[in-house]
Protein backbone atom coordinates (compact mmCIF):
# COMPACT_ATOMS: atom_id res chain seq x y z
CA UNK A 1 0.00 0.00 0.00
CA UNK A 2 0.95 3.60 -0.99
CA UNK A 3 2.32 5.51 2.23
CA UNK A 4 0.98 8.64 1.00
CA UNK A 5 2.45 11.07 3.70
CA UNK A 6 5.73 10.21 2.25
CA UNK A 7 4.49 10.40 -1.17
CA UNK A 8 2.76 13.92 -0.92
CA UNK A 9 5.94 15.25 0.80
CA UNK A 10 8.27 13.97 -1.92
CA UNK A 11 5.90 15.44 -4.53
CA UNK A 12 6.10 18.73 -2.72
CA UNK A 13 9.70 18.93 -2.37
CA UNK A 14 10.41 17.81 -5.97
CA UNK A 15 7.38 20.48 -7.51
CA UNK A 16 7.97 23.63 -5.49
CA UNK A 17 7.60 26.46 -7.69
CA UNK A 18 7.23 24.62 -10.89
CA UNK A 19 4.01 25.94 -12.98
CA UNK A 20 4.77 23.58 -16.48
CA UNK A 21 1.45 20.92 -16.18
CA UNK A 22 3.58 18.32 -18.38
CA UNK A 23 6.51 18.53 -15.87
CA UNK A 24 4.04 18.68 -13.19
CA UNK A 25 2.53 15.58 -14.99
CA UNK A 26 5.75 13.61 -15.90
CA UNK A 27 7.40 14.43 -11.96
CA UNK A 28 3.63 12.73 -10.68
CA UNK A 29 3.23 10.06 -12.70
CA UNK A 30 7.28 8.77 -12.14
CA UNK A 31 6.33 9.16 -8.37
CA UNK A 32 2.88 7.65 -8.14
CA UNK A 33 3.90 4.43 -10.45
CA UNK A 34 6.69 3.25 -8.52
CA UNK A 35 5.05 3.79 -4.97
CA UNK A 36 2.88 0.87 -5.04
CA UNK A 37 3.08 -2.44 -6.76
CA UNK A 38 -0.44 -2.05 -7.10
CA UNK A 39 -0.11 0.67 -9.98
CA UNK A 40 0.39 -1.47 -13.39
CA UNK A 41 0.07 1.74 -15.28
CA UNK A 42 -0.05 5.17 -14.10
CA UNK A 43 -0.40 8.77 -16.47
CA UNK A 44 -2.43 11.64 -17.48
CA UNK A 45 -4.68 12.40 -20.29
CA UNK A 46 -4.13 15.81 -21.26
CA UNK A 47 -7.47 18.08 -21.94
CA UNK A 48 -5.97 18.95 -25.35
CA UNK A 49 -9.58 20.30 -27.06
CA UNK A 50 -13.48 20.48 -26.29
CA UNK A 51 -14.18 17.19 -25.28
CA UNK A 52 -10.90 15.28 -26.23
CA UNK A 53 -8.19 14.17 -24.06
CA UNK A 54 -4.90 12.79 -25.36
CA UNK A 55 -1.93 10.87 -23.36
CA UNK A 56 0.50 12.49 -21.61
CA UNK A 57 3.05 11.73 -19.63
CA UNK A 58 2.97 8.51 -17.99
CA UNK A 59 5.06 4.94 -17.14
CA UNK A 60 3.67 1.77 -17.72
CA UNK A 61 3.02 0.08 -21.43
CA UNK A 62 1.87 2.01 -24.44
CA UNK A 63 -1.55 3.82 -23.47
CA UNK A 64 -4.19 4.80 -26.11
CA UNK A 65 -3.30 8.21 -27.70
CA UNK A 66 -6.66 9.92 -27.95
CA UNK A 67 -9.88 9.24 -25.55
CA UNK A 68 -12.84 11.17 -26.19
CA UNK A 69 -15.06 12.48 -23.01
CA UNK A 70 -18.02 9.92 -24.21
CA UNK A 71 -15.73 6.80 -24.07
CA UNK A 72 -14.45 4.81 -21.40
CA UNK A 73 -13.13 5.42 -17.83
CA UNK A 74 -11.61 8.63 -18.30
CA UNK A 75 -13.61 9.93 -20.77
CA UNK A 76 -16.70 9.58 -17.95
CA UNK A 77 -14.14 11.57 -15.35
CA UNK A 78 -13.39 14.38 -17.97
CA UNK A 79 -17.11 14.81 -18.52
CA UNK A 80 -18.54 13.78 -15.48
CA UNK A 81 -15.93 16.04 -13.34
CA UNK A 82 -16.04 12.63 -10.99
CA UNK A 83 -13.64 10.65 -9.33
CA UNK A 84 -14.47 7.33 -10.92
CA UNK A 85 -13.21 3.66 -9.15
CA UNK A 86 -13.59 0.82 -11.37
CA UNK A 87 -13.20 -2.50 -9.24
CA UNK A 88 -14.12 -4.43 -12.88
CA UNK A 89 -13.22 -2.70 -15.65
CA UNK A 90 -15.20 -5.53 -17.10
CA UNK A 91 -18.38 -4.74 -16.27
CA UNK A 92 -17.93 -0.92 -16.64
CA UNK A 93 -20.15 -0.03 -20.26
CA UNK A 94 -18.04 1.02 -23.10
CA UNK A 95 -14.29 0.58 -21.15
CA UNK A 96 -11.25 1.39 -23.68
CA UNK A 97 -9.15 -1.79 -23.24
CA UNK A 98 -5.85 0.45 -23.81
CA UNK A 99 -3.81 -2.88 -22.20
CA UNK A 100 -5.77 -6.36 -21.85
CA UNK A 101 -4.20 -7.01 -18.62
CA UNK A 102 -5.92 -4.13 -16.92
CA UNK A 103 -8.77 -5.71 -14.15
CA UNK A 104 -9.16 -2.56 -12.01
CA UNK A 105 -9.08 1.25 -12.52
CA UNK A 106 -9.04 4.84 -10.69
CA UNK A 107 -9.42 7.86 -13.35
CA UNK A 108 -9.35 11.15 -11.03
CA UNK A 109 -10.27 14.68 -12.81
CA UNK A 110 -7.45 17.27 -12.57
CA UNK A 111 -7.88 20.78 -12.08
CA UNK A 112 -6.37 23.74 -12.15
CA UNK A 113 -6.69 27.51 -11.19
CA UNK A 114 -10.66 28.26 -11.42
CA UNK A 115 -11.56 24.50 -11.31
CA UNK A 116 -10.14 24.70 -15.30
CA UNK A 117 -10.27 20.92 -16.62
CA UNK A 118 -6.21 20.12 -17.27
CA UNK A 119 -6.98 16.48 -17.60
CA UNK A 120 -7.30 12.87 -15.69
CA UNK A 121 -5.41 11.14 -13.80
CA UNK A 122 -5.14 7.57 -14.96
CA UNK A 123 -4.00 4.44 -12.67
CA UNK A 124 -4.90 0.91 -13.59
CA UNK A 125 -4.28 -2.71 -11.83
CA UNK A 126 -3.60 -5.95 -12.83
CA UNK A 127 -5.48 -6.86 -9.98
CA UNK A 128 -9.26 -6.55 -9.08
CA UNK A 129 -10.68 -4.13 -6.70
CA UNK A 130 -7.06 -2.70 -5.91
CA UNK A 131 -8.34 0.92 -5.52
CA UNK A 132 -10.24 2.53 -2.19
CA UNK A 133 -11.89 5.79 -1.75
CA UNK A 134 -9.03 6.81 0.87
CA UNK A 135 -6.70 6.25 -2.30
CA UNK A 136 -9.05 8.69 -4.10
CA UNK A 137 -9.06 11.03 -0.89
CA UNK A 138 -5.41 11.03 -0.98
CA UNK A 139 -5.19 10.96 -5.14
CA UNK A 140 -7.24 14.41 -4.81
CA UNK A 141 -5.43 15.84 -2.11
CA UNK A 142 -2.38 15.17 -4.16
CA UNK A 143 -3.73 16.78 -6.94
CA UNK A 144 -5.00 19.54 -5.63
CA UNK A 145 -1.71 20.41 -3.99
CA UNK A 146 0.09 19.99 -7.48
CA UNK A 147 -2.10 21.53 -9.60
CA UNK A 148 -4.83 23.88 -7.97
CA UNK A 149 -2.72 27.07 -8.04
CA UNK A 150 -2.08 26.79 -11.34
Amino acid sequence: MTDYDSLSARIRALTEGETDEVALMATLACELHQSDDRFDWTGFYRVTAPDLLKIGPYQGGHGCLVIPFSRGVCGAAARTGEVQLVPDVDAFPGHIACASSTRSEIVLPVWGKDRRLIGVLDIDSDLPDAFTAEDARRLEAILHDTFGGL
